[in-house]
């Protein structure tokens, strides 16, 4: 039977470093706050994105819009996931998305076909003035030719591992796992 070891790789002080940093990036990329929307893709990244959001209007003394994607009904592999797939609710911001910055924030960096996936929803709702992508990791391994704009920390992974980034809504933790599973003798 398969086992799991963990391998901490960010602590909670080290995720809220990072968010700042982030956060402070995404403003000095805007040029500012203005015309500024954080669009978090579901689950975690929804949460990264609101914790920047809390980081920039902290500093800025601003209100930023702010909405969410769930990329289900966007998936190039719709038909692994099931016959009743799960669909979460994407919200788009009150102001929109025409003419903004939005900044695509998500949880981990990997192949590239989940941004792609909000990348078209995102075209369905309109036609943003740019988009950059914000993750609070970066683990390689792309398929699209889709990268980070903006990222918390690249870590290394190695075939049979996973980046699991835990959130205390979902998970009663703030940190970021490195997940190797281990099949030897199964």
């Amino acid at each position: 039977m398969p086992s799991a070891n963990r391998i901490h790789v960010m602590s909670e002080s080290d995720v809220h470093r990072a968010v700042a940093r982030m956060a402070r990036e995404v403003v000095e990329r805007n040029g500012g706050t203005e015309d500024l929307v954080l669009m978090g893709i579901h689950r975690r990244g929804t949460h990264i994105a609101a914790m920047i959001r809390s980081e920039i209007e902290q500093a800025e003394d601003v209100e930023i819009e702010s909405g969410s994607i769930d990329i289900t009904l966007y998936r190039d592999d719709l038909e692994v996931v099931g016959p009743r797939p799960i669909i979460g609710r994407s919200e788009l911001p009150s102001c929109g998305v025409d003419d903004k910055c939005v900044v695509i924030v998500d949880d981990v960096a990997f192949t590239g076909r989940t941004v792609r996936g909000a990348l078209n929803e995102l075209g369905d709702w309109g036609r943003p003035k740019r988009i950059l992508l914000c993750v609070l990791v970066d683990r390689g391994g792309r398929e699209l030719p889709i990268h980070p704009d903006i990222t918390g920390r690249e870590v290394q992974v190695l075939e049979g591992q996973r980046v699991e980034v835990l959130v205390p809504e979902l998970d009663d933790y703030l940190g970021v796992e490195l997940i190797q599973t281990d099949t030897e003798g199964a």
